[in-house]
């Protein structure tokens, strides 16, 4: 389709280099040399490098090892048809422009070349300007599609950019900010810093001050290990249409793995905070982006170990900062494509720097919140707790008193009535004045018992520790009560370890605390039963299990037996487990009362080996 002579005339020409990229040509495949080579020449003259050929094979050859911006193609090639290479051609490089030639004036064959993709038609014989004029003409639509195309993609990377520093921002409003969080977050902005979408840096480096503020050390790090494994990461995100929540969650498993070069390097990296003139401490106190360029800046001077870390000279730090304080910095560089960092690139990653500071401000705040409210609450449970021992102890004041005056006031006349009752029975011959006798003697004992607890429990015996054998302990105790056990028919069960436990305790205070639990758990099975006393070795505890048959104890008192005078039993002070608990406690142990299955009580005494 020939042209049009005023569209010739109107056109302004672009020079060559403005519509060809370095080391574009332009292809000639026709098989008329008389055409071919002259046009060559001709193109070349033009500014136009130029390859001839008349080979199909030879086209595709060059398509594959040159880069071709434009191909001449005559319909009419021996053995293949050009319409039928178009497709072929567009499938192996889809932003070349073609210009088909033909001897025969065909406007349908002409229309089919437009519809499978090519740019221009022309009739043979025609003139060298006039194929130089479509050519230009070719070659500037192809610039503005490129052009057109590299536009968009600057829009969408743009775009994302933009969403991304909007989803930091929502992120950072909808959660308070913990350690874990906010490592997430900074992940989030290192992989926008690197990603192909976002600014396209190889690499980012996060260091901080860590808590006492005396050294900048590394925490993060994003960016393939080598140049080889940089296609393939940025390949498979884009291939799999990540999104940036799932390259978030992802690049931990990609790019952060133990044996990838920048987290070797990031490890390694620590600058003691007094070391102000090192290019990172000085980019993080004074606050401002430093950009190094074939391992220089004219401001500063670039440790030689910072370039050998790193591997790579030119790269820009980036600080971190709240208007209260400087929290460190970010390293980005390109290692892999070494393209060179703009000026517009560094604004950019100043941006996200920006939401970077923002997140470890807020998780700052949020942190310092947590400690209050720890240290709020650790008061508020230490109050509580000396409330209780304050309650706890006007309690066994009023009961000391109480207990002193009872045993002055009752202790010797009881004490008279049960000599002079037992004196009566011994000699009452009556078998009624007897059996009188005999009730006065046993409430006189209950009496006595009762003053015995309570001085007891009162009493300010002072704990006096030394190394004893523990199994000893428990047999005497046991001892004491055999009588008791045989009358009732109770069957004793010990297991004891061969291996003797010693431990540093009051031996007088502990034996009266096994006898007061086994006795509880005697006077519980009157009819007879198992009572079962087990000693165990259990890491830096001694624990002894005293196991009873009886009744039990119902679930609601499980919780008040060891308060004080709270007694289930038809007689009794209760005061005896409260006593328990004072001497457990004494010694740094604790003791532990429930309910067997299938009836009966179990009582749990932990006593610290050391």
């Amino acid at each position: 389709m020939p042209m049009a002579l005023s569209d010739f005339r109107t056109h302004i020409d672009f020079p060559p280099e403005r519509l060809l990229q370095e080391g574009e040509i332009v292809v000639i495949v026709d098989d008329d040399p008389a055409l071919r080579e002259p046009l060559k020449l001709y193109l070349a003259e033009q500014g136009f490098p130029a390859e001839a050929t008349s080979s199909p094979g030879e086209l595709f050859r060059l398509l594959a090892e040159r880069r071709v911006a434009l191909v001449f193609l005559d319909i009419g090639l021996p053995g293949e048809d050009g319409v039928s290479l178009i497709p072929k051609i567009l499938a192996t490089s889809p932003d070349v422009a073609l210009i088909m030639l033909t001897g025969v004036v065909d406007l349908t064959t002409a229309l089919a070349c437009i519809r499978q993709g090519a740019h221009d038609y022309l009739n043979k014989p025609v003139q060298f300007s006039e194929i130089c004029f479509a050519a230009r003409k070719a070659l500037e639509k192809r610039r503005l599609l490129l052009d057109n195309r590299r536009y968009q993609e600057e829009l969408e990377k743009t775009n994302f950019r933009t969403r991304l520093i909007h989803q930091l921002a929502n992120q950072m409003n909808t959660v308070y900010l913990s350690t874990v969080e906010l490592d997430e977050i900074l992940q989030g902005i290192l992989v926008g810093i690197t990603a192909n979408e976002g600014l396209q840096f190889n690499r980012a480096f996060l260091a901080m001050f860590n808590s006492d503020r005396s050294a900048l050390v590394g925490r993060l790090a994003i960016g393939p290990s080598c140049r080889e494994d940089a296609g393939q990461i940025w390949s498979d995100m884009q291939e799999k249409k990540l999104s940036f929540l799932d390259i978030v969650h992802n690049i931990g498993a990609s790019c952060a793995k133990d044996d990838v070069a920048v987290n070797a390097i990031i490890k390694y990296l620590k600058i003691p905070a007094g070391h102000r003139e090192h290019i990172l401490i000085k980019a993080a106190t004074e606050r401002r982006s430093i950009l190094v360029t074939d391992g220089r800046n004219h401001d500063c001077l670039v440790p030689g170990e910072l370039l050998e870390l790193l591997g790579y000279n030119s790269f820009v730090v980036v600080p971190l900062f709240s208007p209260g304080r400087s929290f460190g910095v970010i390293i980005a560089d390109n290692f892999i494509t070494q393209r060179v960092i703009t000026a517009g690139s560094v604004q950019e990653l100043e941006i996200f720097a920006s939401q970077a500071s923002l997140a470890i401000e807020q998780s700052h705040l949020y942190m310092d919140m947590e400690r209050k409210i720890a240290q709020l609450e650790a008061l508020t449970e230490e109050l509580d707790k000396n409330k209780d021992l304050l309650v706890r102890a006007e309690r066994y004041s009023a009961l000391g008193q109480m207990a002193a005056q009872m045993m002055h006031a009752i202790r010797n006349p009881v004490t008279s009535i049960g000599g002079v009752s037992r004196l009566l029975a011994r000699k009452v011959r009556d078998t009624e004045w007897h059996k009188y006798c005999s009730v006065i003697i046993k409430e006189t004992e209950r009496i006595e018992t009762t003053l015995e607890d309570l001085f007891n429990f009162v009493a300010q015996t002072e704990v006096v520790k030394k190394k004893v054998t523990l199994q000893p302990l428990i047999h005497k105790s046991l001892l004491l009560l055999q009588t008791n056990m045989t009358k009732q028919g109770i069957i004793l069960t010990r297991d004891f370890p061969e291996d003797d436990l010693e431990l540093e305790l009051d031996p007088a205070l502990i034996r009266q605390m096994f006898v007061h639990l086994i006795k509880n758990a005697v006077e519980a099975m009157p009819t007879g039963g198992e009572l079962q006393v087990a000693l165990r070795h259990d890491g830096a505890w001694a624990r002894v299990l005293i196991r009873d048959t009886g009744a039990g104890i119902p679930a609601g008192n499980l919780d008040r037996v060891a308060n004080l005078f709270f007694t289930t039993k038809s007689y009794g002070t209760g005061l005896g487990l409260s006593m328990v608990e004072r001497v457990v406690t004494a010694h740094g142990g604790s003791f532990v009362l429930r309910s067997r299955e299938g009836g009966g009580t179990e009582v749990q005494v932990n006593l610290p080996l050391d």
